[in-house]
Order: structure tokens, then C-alpha cells, then sequence
């Protein structure tokens, strides 16, 4: 929708006014002065030792997700992938929205059903294809159980969908029969939230086959959280009368204690299955545990319940529920008409990726190994440019425990590498979490997700199946914060979940990857401002400084502005997205946006377009009146033999840069002279007009460039919320460091 105003002005003149407007409100507001600033900053570059190397084809890439089918279409136009091919990134991460929004996915349209004749049960796709496959889809899962999902959000459960006809049913490959462990180590469960504290003395689950024979219900005996990770403080306590053994199925009414006991969560945790089912000759429809229907409440002396769940078709009409686990059985019917996944063939056509592979994932959760090996082989007879293969997406987020993931994991690992040994496996693809990732605690005390997860393997002789680390880091879900504020915290978040991923046992000699990272999974205004250009780039450089391997950023596809919450008291601060090209009413895309201009200097200026190793040394700068690490820095030793450093101004207010100086191998500080050439992104090159939906850049122009021929005697001003690229040849005693030993 063209913005109305445009239509009495000639777009030009307009685009003259708002932005002459724009730099004069800028300029003349005392918080935020693009003047330079009298305090003159000194920063010193630890040259006696790099602290890490990356490679730019394998550091630098971007991510491409699962779109509307409109939007789909819209994005892969020829003219939006032209565009698309003028970013910097050199390799691609390909997202799985299937994998969230648990739906199985049909990678490639053509496949067998594992019961042809009604065209259901498991599906595998062809590993040939005689057209292209330019676009896939996800189905629904019809034996869903959680209410909640994390893609479109727009399914149910069958636990309490109010229809005793349809169920739930956990995922056979988590049965004994395919993981090779006594199913009590991998004991299936769901959980009821009822919202708040609840009298409950009573259970009615109506079972279908197979049926739970030994279970336990029981309830949380702790602080009430919002979300179940947040569960790890406390115990699972088993009602009094809890503990079922010889369960027969049918319509179980369950008294589970003798005066109703208030709670919020409920869990029903089944260990043993009585392995019944239909007359079919397929095993997998005999394995795991079916529920029609589930009710908790209180039972009344006269024998009346009264039921505390609320039963409905949609997330809002109905009571929370979460499952362990979920049978990736489905139907032809069940396809998802709303969104869909760019094709394999589509995505190689595209030139998006370079030539360089490309981050692959391959569904664990909602999927089986044979639709894996199945995709393995289509990509090899492709000739796809593969390497690393991420298993499952988001498996923390979907409240999935780590020994779940891990025996789902193994068995796709094992397959992948049964087909070609040389491509390498990983995961878990961890959602963001500034605090680590938790579960709840094993009968150890256990609540390391990643412990739990790696302790499995290790359990399993399986440790040679993890090949590399992926999790996403979007750091920050308050998008009415002071994005200032938020720029100044990241790099203590990223350091202290690193740490915790090293103490929780990762390797350091396997690659960690961001595999997706960008400023909040939620939509804000910072991420289409300067924010998002000075937050991106210090993620990339403070992960590669601290051993990272690659990061991808996410938002590559154009895209527009666009709302996700309410609790902003500024409604202006809602309206945002991550993305580098904003497109226009006719999907065109012809905006650049601060995440594009700052992978340009983050890819081609900070860093040289060369294949050859860059090493990273530590910078640091000096304290003086601005806000503690208000300014960050980042150098690099080039290939080509010069230095380039990067230099992030969080602060509202300009400053001056007036030395940089390097520690030398023999423990000497000298100063770097130049000349310099200086590369610069500001306020003075982009501003951003607020208009909801319509908001859109009314200055968007490339960094500038100037030469400091004096090195830095006159200093160099730094803008606030500025990128600044400072690149020469350093001082005699830095040339040596590209020889020294990386740790």
C-alpha cells in the first residue's frame, strides 16, 4: 500500500523534504549529536597473538526459510534474485519452517506412501526427480499433540480438541524396537497447563491402541513458570494414587488423590506400551501410545467430575498441552496450503549460494530415516553442493528432551553416513537463550540440555556422529527496549553462553555455527535502523574472535515491515523485520535497509574477498566518559598483509577516535600512522521513516569513504550509532603476526 501523502507531492521532492527534515531533527537533538565528540578514544590491538582464523567462504552466509506461497514466489522472482545475489553473504544456511510448525516435509512432491492405496501412513520422497523440484511442502501432523507450535501457530491438539474420534500419538521411532533401549529410558509423556493454580483429585484418559500398561501421573511441585524450560527448580511429584501398573486401556477414570491438591501443571508419564494395534503388516502402527482424549479435574464423594480442561479446535479455545513426541504419520490431505519451502532445485538455480555448500537440514522430530536417506541420495544425484547436514531444528523450543532428540538423531546420523561418509552431521539448532539451555532434571539432578544430549551419544557410542555445533542467537525478545542499551549488553550474553556451552561439555576442536542469528525473533523497529547494523556485525565478529566458525544471517529474502506484539507503549517501536531489501507494493524490491550495507563492510571492507585465512586479534578501548564497552572493536590481519578494524559507536552521541596503537611480539606499543583509509556507516547515510506497514528508509545510501593521510593526528570522528572500517598496513613489528600461532 503506497503511502497517501506521496500522492500531492512528486515522490522525489518528497523524498528531498523528509530527508532534509530527518538530518535536521537528528543534528539539533542533544541525545543524539552526529557532532564529533571532544574525548579522543585510544584502542589497542593485542598483535602478540591471534585469538582465532576464519575463512570468508565458509564464515560469511545467510539463511533462506520456508515463506507464504505468495511470498514464496514473490522472493524468487528474477529481478528479487538478482537482488538477493548482490549481497556479500558467500554460502547459505537453508531453515526448515516444517520442522517448527510440526508438519512432516515432503522435500520432493513426488514419494510413496507407506499405505499407497489410501495414500497415508509414512511418506518418503523420491530420491529422482525428472522436473525440478522448485517448491515443497509441509502436512499436518493429524496425531498432534501440543497445542503450541513454532511456525504458524495456527494448529491444535488432539488431546483436548473436544473429538473423541481423533488422537495422539507418540513417535514409534522412539520405541525400543528401533533405538535399541529399554523404553523406560525413553519414557513418552504430555503435559496439561491449566493456566493457573487448579483443585485436581482426578484423571479420565479414554486410550487408544497401543495404550499405556505402566504409567504415572503427577503434578509440579514448584514455582509456576510461564514456559516449561523454565521448569527446573524443582520435582515431578506422583499423586498419591498415581502409579498405574496393568493399565488396560479403554476409558481409564483415575482418582489420584483423596482431597484435590491445587496445581498448574499436570504429566502423565508412560513407560511401558501394550505394543496392540491395528492388523497391518507396517510395525510402526503398534509402537508408541495413543490418547483419544484427556480430562483432569475434581471427582466429587458421589462419583461426579468435574472437568478443569478446556476442549477446542484452536490454540485459544483449548488448554495448553505439550507432548514428548509426535507420530509423523499423515495424509494427502493433510498438506499445508499457507506456506511452503523454496525446492532443492530452485535454490541451486538461484547463484544464492556462491558455489560454496550449503548448511542442509534434515528433519529428525516429525520425520523418518528413510525419508532422510531418500533426501541424502536426491542431492548427491543432483550434484548439490552439500558438506554439513544440521539434524532437527529448534528441538529445545518444541520442548523436546535431549535423549529423545539424541536417539532420533543418531539413527538419521547413522543413515547419512551409511550413504556417504563424508558428509558431516550435526545440530541441535538451538532456538536463542541468553540463559543457556535447560530441561527438566533426570533422575541425576541432571539439567543441562546439551550434558544430557551429549552424555547420550557418548552413551551410544555415537560422539562420532557430532560433527558441529548449530544454535540461532537472537539475543534480545524486548523490542520496547532503548536499543542502546541492548547493543552495550550482547557481547557479555554471547561470552556467557559460550562458556556455558563449553562447560557443558562441546568440543572445541568441532565447528560452532550460528545458523541463523539476527536482533530479535520478534518483529521491531530496531532491526530496519542503525541497531541492527552495528548488533549484526558485532555478533559476526565477536563469534568468530571467540572460535566461531560461521554465522548466518537471517532476513536475506525481501520482505516488509511487519507486527508481531502489543506491549509497546510506543507503537512505532512494533513495526519492524529482520531483512536487508525492503520490497514494494509490487513485490519488487528496491530498499536497502542497515543489515545490507553493514555485510558489505563487514564481508568485503573489514574483511578482503579472498579464499586465504584472516586472523583475529583481541582490541581493546580504553575507559574514558563514555559508557563501559559503549565502544567495542574488532581487528583482523588480512591476507593482502594490511590490518582492518572495526569499530562499533553505541553511544547517542559522536566521539573521536584519536589512536590506535599495537602491542608488539616484543611486548612494545606502537602507534599505527597512516595512511588510512577509513570506510564509514552513520545516521549521516540512512534514516528511517515510521509509517507501520508503510515505514520505509527516506535516506539509504552506501558507507562513506575518506583517507586519514595522517594517520590519526587529527583523529577520525566516530557518529553515534555508527560502523566505522579503519584498513592499512600497520606498524613494521604487526606484519609478523599472520605467522604467528593460532591457539
Amino acid at each position: 500500500m503506497r503511502i497517501r501523502s506521496f500522492a500531492v507531492i512528486p515522490e522525489a521532492i518528497h523524498l528531498l523534504l523528509l530527508t532534509a527534515a530527518v538530518f535536521l531533527a537528528l543534528s539539533a537533538d542533544p541525545v543524539f549529536s552526529l557532532a564529533a565528540g571532544k574525548e579522543r578514544l585510544e584502542i589497542r590491538i593485542d598483535a602478540a597473538r591471534p585469538a582465532a582464523s576464519f575463512l570468508p567462504d565458509e564464515a560469511f552466509g545467510a539463511g533462506l526459510d520456508g515463506l507464504h506461497l505468495k511470498d514464496l514466489e514473490e522472493a524468487y522472482s528474477p529481478a528479487n534474485v538478482a537482488t538477493m545475489r548482490g549481497a556479500p553473504y558467500r554460502q547459505l544456511a537453508y531453515r526448515l519452517r516444517t520442522e517448527l510448525g510440526i508438519e512432516a516435509w515432503h522435500w520432493n512432491e513426488a514419494g510413496t506412501w507407506s499405505d499407497e492405496a489410501r495414500q497415508e501412513g509414512y511418506w518418503t520422497s523420491s530420491s529422482d526427480s525428472e522436473t525440478p523440484v522448485l517448491v515443497s511442502y509441509g502436512y499436518r501432523l493429524p496425531r498432534r499433540g501440543s497445542t503450541i507450535d513454532q511456525a504458524g501457530n495456527d494448529g491444535y491438539s488432539r488431546l483436548d480438541d473436544g473429538d473423541e474420534g481423533t488422537f495422539w500419538k507418540s513417535n514409534p521411532y522412539l520405541d525400543a524396537f528401533f533405538t535399541g533401549d529399554d523404553n523406560a529410558l525413553h519414557p513418552q509423556w504430555l503435559i496439561i497447563d491449566l493456566g493457573s493454580r487448579t483443585p485436581v483429585n482426578a484423571l479420565r484418559i479414554l486410550w487408544h491402541q497401543p495404550y499405556a500398561v505402566r504409567y504415572e501421573v503427577q503434578y509440579w511441585d514448584g514455582r509456576d513458570a510461564d514456559h516449561l524450560n523454565e521448569l527446573t527448580a524443582a520435582d515431578w511429584r506422583p499423586f498419591d494414587h498415581g502409579q498405574i501398573r496393568g493399565g488396560t486401556g479403554g476409558d481409564a477414570m483415575l482418582r489420584l488423590c483423596d482431597a484435590p491438591i491445587p496445581v498448574r501443571f499436570v504429566r502423565i508419564l508412560l513407560t511401558a506400551s501394550s505394543g496392540t494395534g491395528p492388523e497391518t503388516t507396517d510395525v510402526r502402527d503398534r509402537l508408541g501410545y495413543a490418547i483419544r482424549e484427556v480430562y483432569t479435574g475434581v471427582l466429587d464423594s458421589q462419583g461426579r467430575f468435574q472437568d478443569s480442561i478446556r476442549h477446542g479446535t484452536s490454540r485459544t479455545s483449548q488448554t495448553l498441552i505439550t507432548v514428548s513426541s509426535t507420530d509423523p504419520w499423515h495424509r494427502a490431505t493433510d498438506r499445508n496450503p499457507k506456506t511452503a519451502q523454496p525446492g532443492f532445485d530452485l535454490i541451486a538455480d538461484s547463484g544464492l549460494g556462491k558455489g560454496n555448500p550449503v548448511l542442509i537440514p534434515v528433519p529428525v522430530l516429525y520425520n523418518t530415516p528413510e525419508n532422510a536417506a531418500a533426501q541424502i541420495r536426491f542431492l548427491m544425484s543432483r550434484g548439490f553442493p552439500i558438506n554439513q547436514i544440521e539434524l532437527g531444528e529448534e528441538p529445545d523450543g518444541q520442548n523436546t528432551s535431549p535423549e529423545h532428540y539424541g536417539a532420533l538423531y543418531l539413527q538419521t546420523a547413522r543413515v547419512i553416513r551409511g550413504i556417504n561418509p563424508g558428509l558431516v552431521t550435526g545440530g541441535p539448532g538451538f532456538q536463542s537463550e541468553v540463559e543457556g539451555w535447560h530441561t527438566f532434571a533426570d533422575a541425576g539432578g541432571e539439567h543441562s540440555w546439551m550434558r544430557r544430549f551429549l552424555d547420550y551419544l557418548g552413551a551410544k557410542d555415537g560422539m562420532d556422529t557430532f560433527g558441529f555445533l548449530s544454535f540461532e542467537w537472537y539475543p534480545f525478545d524486548d523490542v520496547c527496549e532503548d536499543p542502546t542499551e541492548q547493543l552495550i549488553r550482547q557481547p557479555a550474553l554471547m561470552r556467557q553462553v559460550l562458556q556455558g556451552l563449553e562447560a557443558d561439555g562441546v568440543p572445541r576442536d568441532i565447528p560452532w555455527i550460528l545458523s541463523e542469528y539476527g536482533y530479535s525473533s520478534f518483529s521491531g523497529r530496531a532491526e530496519v535502523e542503525l541497531p541492527a547494523a552495528l548488533l549484526n556485525a558485532e555478533i559476526v565478529a565477536q563469534f568468530l574472535t571467540l572460535g566461531g566458525k560461521a554465522a548466518f544471517y537471517y532476513g536475506l529474502e525481501p520482505n516488509i515491515p511487519i507486527r508481531e506484539l502489543d506491549q509497546c507503549d510506543d507503537e512505532k517501536n512494533l513495526w519492524g523485520n529482520l531483512m536487508m531489501f525492503q520490497t514494494r507494493p509490487d513485490g519488487r524490491a528496491p530498499w536497502r535497509l542497515p543489515a545490507y550495507y553493514e555485510a558489505r563492510m563487514l564481508v568485503d571492507e573489514w574483511a578482503q574477498p579472498d579464499k586465504a585465512a584472516h586472523r583475529l586479534f583481541h582490541a581493546s578501548v580504553l575507559p574514558g566518559d563514555h559508557a563501559p564497552d559503549s565502544v567495542t572493536a574488532y581487528a583482523v590481519h588480512r591476507p593482502d598483509g594490511r590490518w582492518a578494524l572495526m569499530i562499533l559507536n553505541k553511544n547517542k552521541g559522536g566521539l573521536t577516535l584519536g589512536r590506535i596503537r599495537f602491542d608488539g611480539a616484543e611486548g612494545r606499543w606502537r602507534d599505527w600512522h597512516g595512511p588510512l583509509e577509513v570506510v564509514q556507516y552513520s545516521p549521516r547515510q540512512y534514516a528511517w521513516r515510521d509509517g507501520g506497514p508503510d515505514g520505509r528508509p527516506v535516506r539509504s545510501r552506501p558507507p562513506v569513504r575518506f583517507q586519514a593521510r595522517d594517520g590519526l593526528r587529527a583523529g577520525i570522528s566516530l557518529p553515534p550509532l555508527s560502523l566505522t572500517v579503519v584498513r592499512g598496513a600497520g606498524p613494521p613489528d604487526g606484519r609478523g603476526a599472520m605467522n604467528q600461532t593460532q591457539p
